[in-house]
């Protein structure tokens, strides 16, 4: 019994539970429902209304039946320069339009004093008129910090605006464009400046902040060097007189490169000072160096520089010739063999830049004498027999000579010369008649010439050198001569100072057996 009556509860108790749930939910639906009916009552109760900002379009549901309420609905709030149409306590039917235009805000900067505005003005111009701001034709006028022609519109009125969003009751959020951010005007007055450039004076009127910045302005070239006072960074203010010194070109040649430059130095030697280029030991320039700099100068440096070197020169030995009387005649002896000396000089070799300009010697000296040569040289005469065709004959010296003949025709004379065939000695040339050359054979000396016969040394000629004869013919058995031949020198012998001891030795006999 007790379990049938606690199952009996607990399913009463469920049926209850799921009562109860049934009843709340039902509730709830019905507290939307009546909700929602309430919606649908109000937004049929409202009316559309068109606002136009700045000509920017927002459409917006509404209850309220002025302009001034709609605005504060939505959050618009206008200042009394805000142009509104129609105005705000007009009444606001089904469908109608407002239009509102805002005042644009801001802030012009002139002659030191910084006005705060609004305005309804287009262009710059126009809001400078309205502010009666006077400008000079030099003066310049800067919109957002930067230069602008009275033309130039204050700004994109949409862009410059920024948007938010409203929520109205009753209609999702509409954005809606809010009053821009200032717009800045500054006015920079011009201001009379006088440029004297190399003593000529120029007046200018400028809106320059700086002494560079008006020479900008002006177009003034400035030069690497130039000089200005007051400097580039000086403010400028009114009557302010800027001098220009012009800087002048100048083209330095030296080591090889050229350097171009611009100075204000008065001298040559200032330039190149200037320059870093320094003059060592004899280096020069082509202008002096006091000459004053003129413009488009170029100063040419030379780089001297001295070398010294030594030289050796051989100096030859001497000869000496020692006569020895207890040597036979043509024959000699070396008593001491000659060594070549040696001759030094220093010389001082000058280059201008790098080539070689002058040399010159400026010491010498003996390092090593020379040793002369010594030989000595027989002056003993022997008397001597030969056998021959024509018979035993004495001789006093033996010579080897090379020989040549001649006629009276080919002596180089025309038969009708007055010297033709006449020889040195005034003989008329014929066989037995030798050329010689006297500082080797004495003439008048008797001979023998193997192969030609006995002669006598009375004639000479200009081919006839040293060790050389020539034997002269007859026209008809001449007989042609070229060869080296024994020649003997006959009795008697000369006076000892008449005798040529030391016979040269040209010409050379080349081989030895010719006959």
């Amino acid at each position: 019994m007790v379990t049938d009556t606690q199952a009996l509860r607990q399913h009463n108790s469920a049926i209850y539970q799921k009562t109860r749930l049934n009843s709340g939910f039902l509730t709830l639906l019905l507290i939307l429902a009546i909700s929602m009916a309430l919606i649908r009552n109000y937004v049929a109760g409202s009316h559309r209304v068109t606002i136009f900002l700045d000509e920017q379009p927002i459409t917006v549901r509404t209850h309220q039946t002025t302009v001034g309420a709609v605005l504060r609905e939505i959050g618009i709030e206008v200042a009394p320069v805000d142009l509104v149409y129609p105005p705000l306590g007009a009444s606001v039917r089904p469908g109608a339009t407002i239009h509102i235009r805002l005042a644009l805000p801001v802030t012009v900067e002139t002659d030191g004093d910084c006005i705060q505005h609004r305005t309804h003005s287009r262009t710059v111009g126009e809001l400078l008129r309205e502010l009666d701001i006077p400008l000079n034709s030099r003066d310049r006028v800067l919109l957002n910090g930067q230069a602008t022609e009275l033309s130039t519109a204050l700004g994109n009125e949409t862009l410059a605006r920024t948007t938010r969003t409203v929520a109205t009751r009753g209609s999702r959020g509409t954005p809606v464009a809010t009053s821009p951010p200032p717009v800045r005007i500054a006015i920079q007055r011009a201001v009379p400046i006088t440029i004297i450039d190399e003593g000529l004076p120029t007046t200018v009127l400028s809106t320059a902040r700086s002494v560079g910045e008006a020479l900008l302005e002006q177009k003034v070239p400035l030069y690497l060097g130039d000089q200005i006072n007051p400097g580039p960074e000086t403010p400028l203010t009114a009557d302010l007189r800027v001098y220009i010194k012009r800087s002048k070109p100048v083209s330095i040649l030296v080591d090889g490169r050229e350097i171009r430059t611009r100075t204000l130095d008065s001298t040559v030697s200032d330039v190149l000072q200037e320059e870093g280029v320094t003059l060592r030991g004899k280096d020069y320039t082509d202008v002096s160096l006091d000459t004053e700099v003129t413009n488009d100068m170029t100063i040419r440096v030379t780089r001297v520089m001295e070398d010294w070197i030594v030289e050796a020169e051989p100096i030859a030995y001497q000869t000496v010739w020692k006569p020895d009387p207890n040597l036979e005649l043509d024959q000699r002896r070396v008593d001491q063999p000659g060594a070549e000396g040696v001759k030094k000089r220093r010389i001082r070799i000058t280059y201008a830049d790098g080539v070689e300009t002058a040399r010159v010697q400026e010491e010498e000296w003996v390092e090593v004498p020379p040793t002369p040569r010594i030989i000595a040289y027989g002056t003993k005469i022997v008397l001597r027999d030969l056998q021959t065709p024509a018979g035993t004959i004495r001789y006093w010296r033996h010579l080897r000579v090379l020989a040549t003949s001649y006629t009276a025709a080919t002596s180089g004379k025309s038969p009708d010369h007055p010297a033709y065939g006449i020889t040195r000695l005034g003989w008329q040339a014929r066989q037995g008649v030798i050329a010689v050359d006297p500082t080797v054979i004495r003439l008048r000396t008797k001979m023998y010439v193997p192969g030609y016969g006995f002669g006598t040394a009375a004639d000479t000629g200009g081919a006839i050198k040293g060790r050389r004869i020539d034997l002269c013919y007859d026209e008809q058995n001449l007989k042609l001569w070229y060869r080296w031949v024994d020649v003997y020198l006959l009795e008697p012998v000369p006076p000892p100072n008449e005798i040529p001891y030391i016979l040269p030795d040209y010409p050379q006999e080349r081989a030895r057996g010719r006959s």
